[in-house]
């Protein structure tokens, strides 16, 4: 087995190029570290014509107007463009003019399958233009889901991609393809095998990517161990769940790192004042500001808790609102941080409105929210579900303990604070109920009032690590187990 891999890392979004979740940093991250570590790494992502300014970006074109045989009625001509990575990694993008190039927003067409299918077989006409030999095909998420199938089904005999292996990293479940799955009339579901429908067929809009890519895979990753074990039930599986069963054996879990440059107290330039676990009293000056810029009482006594999260359901937040009004009524205070819901933002603001001085809301700013962990004692996480999780990392780092709800990701990565060992580096609890959700945070304000353990607890979590280099390094074995599994069999 050689030491050095040839990689493809295969996305929809990829930051900083593009970006509307979490899958564009870890499409960003982990061939950084793996590029790091001495593997040969490129990137394929679409180029989104009304988001990534070619000439601002100073990108390369490659080659234009190549043609792609999608069937025998369809033939499209694409151009491929190249950029960089900060890390490293080469990238490549996928130029279509009718398909990436019009629309404002990354996602939301009516055609969402078509255009992605085009993208999977651009990304494969691309690898051997280059004549990359890739050892393993890392493909993100529904998108990319059907390169599993080609490589199977037109390029055997490639002599550029006949030895590559496919990983499919599964980030989200509940997105399988362009649009809602459930939506489907059950008759009407693609079964995974039969013959794709012609690239004009309305019927392509149902095919399912996701499980298409997991009949045709090496192997199935996904971003946590628990959440791996979450989706072979039937609650979790979104209706997948048999078909990973089959594959159980193929069916991986690695937990996400977060990038420590970008998320460090000592250098933060938003932070009122920087500070390590070292002198963890600096958090007391960055929580004083963030009162004042809020509103909120500056109280340093009161337990100030922060949330930072997209607003809906499956972040938890019917469990916050149950709870919100009994937590400021008492020494508590809050900030929430998001966008989502109108409903639940108009119900925060009608109890900030009684509670001026404990509680706030504000949208989601990608430029404060380390100054959120900073001044904050306490993160809620109450989601129900969450693959990984990136947050409870992000506040580890600065020192702001974890309220979790035992699901995915956060059970992984986070556990309860022991008063007899000092092991644990946050607080959880496993029913979810309003009732669970505010005794774990009455725990956790129990704790804060003996500031002694308290800052121990802080110190104690802004000592672990959940950089990228432990996942890169179990991703690499990862890689090297799909090669050895090699010829595939579903």
């Amino acid at each position: 087995m050689k030491k050095y891999l040839k990689i493809a890392s295969i996305s929809s979004e990829l930051h900083p190029f593009s970006k509307t979740g979490g899958l564009a940093d870890v499409a960003e991250s982990l061939p950084s570290a793996l590029h790091l570590l001495g593997h040969k790494v490129i990137c394929l992502t679409p180029l989104y014509g009304k988001i990534i300014d070619k000439q601002k970006l100073n990108l390369q074109l490659v080659r234009e107007n190549v043609e792609l045989i999608i069937d025998v009625q369809n033939k499209i001509l694409v151009n491929y463009w190249q950029g960089l990575l900060p890390g490293g990694p080469i990238v490549y993008f996928v130029e279509s003019e009718k398909y990436f190039s019009r629309q404002e927003k990354l996602y939301g067409s009516s055609h969402e399958n078509a255009r992605f299918l085009l993208f999977n077989l651009a990304a494969l006409k691309l690898l051997t233009i280059l004549k990359f030999k890739a050892d393993i095909l890392h493909c993100h998420d529904w998108h990319t889901g059907l390169i599993p199938y080609f490589l199977r089904r037109d390029f055997k005999t490639s002599s550029t991609l006949k030895s590559a292996a496919t990983i499919f990293t599964i980030h989200n479940i509940i997105y399988q393809l362009g649009h809602n799955w459930w939506e489907i009339p059950a008759e009407k579901r693609d079964d995974g095998k039969s013959k794709l429908p012609s690239f004009d067929d309305p019927l392509l809009e149902n095919i399912n990517f996701a499980k298409r890519a997991i009949l045709n895979t090496d192997l199935i990753s996904t971003v946590s161990e628990n959440y791996a074990q979450e989706i072979l039930t039937k609650d979790k599986g979104q209706g997948l769940n048999v078909l990973l069963e089959n594959r159980q054996d193929r069916l991986y879990g690695i937990i996400n790192g977060i990038e420590n440059d970008d998320y460090n107290p000592q250098t933060d330039p938003g932070l009122k004042l920087n500070y390590s676990y070292k002198n963890i009293e600096a958090k007391a000056v960055n929580k004083a500001w963030l009162q004042k810029k809020y509103g909120l009482s500056i109280v340093p006594d009161l337990p100030l808790v922060v949330m930072s999260s997209r607003l809906a359901f499956e972040k938890g937040f019917s469990l916050v609102l149950e709870i919100l009004e009994h937590l400021v009524r008492y020494n508590i205070q809050m900030i929430i941080m998001g966008d989502g819901d109108k409903n639940y933002i108009n119900q925060i603001l009608k109890i900030s409105k009684k509670y001026q001085t404990k509680l706030v809301w504000t949208p989601f700013s990608q430029k404060d929210e380390t100054s959120l962990y900073a001044g904050g004692d306490l993160l809620v996480l109450p989601s129900n579900t969450e693959p990984c999780g990136l947050n409870q990392l992000k506040a580890l780092r600065y020192g702001c303990i974890p309220i979790v709800h035992s699901i995915g990701g956060l059970k992984d990565t986070i556990t309860n604070f022991d008063f007899n060992n000092r092991a644990g580096n946050g607080f959880v609890f496993t029913n979810y109920s309003a009732l669970s959700f505010y005794g774990a945070i009455m725990r956790a304000r129990e704790y804060y009032k003996n500031q002694t353990l308290w800052k121990k607890l802080v110190s104690q979590a802004m000592c672990l690590s959940y950089s990228w280099d432990l996942p890169a390094s179990r991703y690499v074995r990862l890689f090297k187990k799909a090669l050895k599994s090699r010829p595939k069999t579903a």
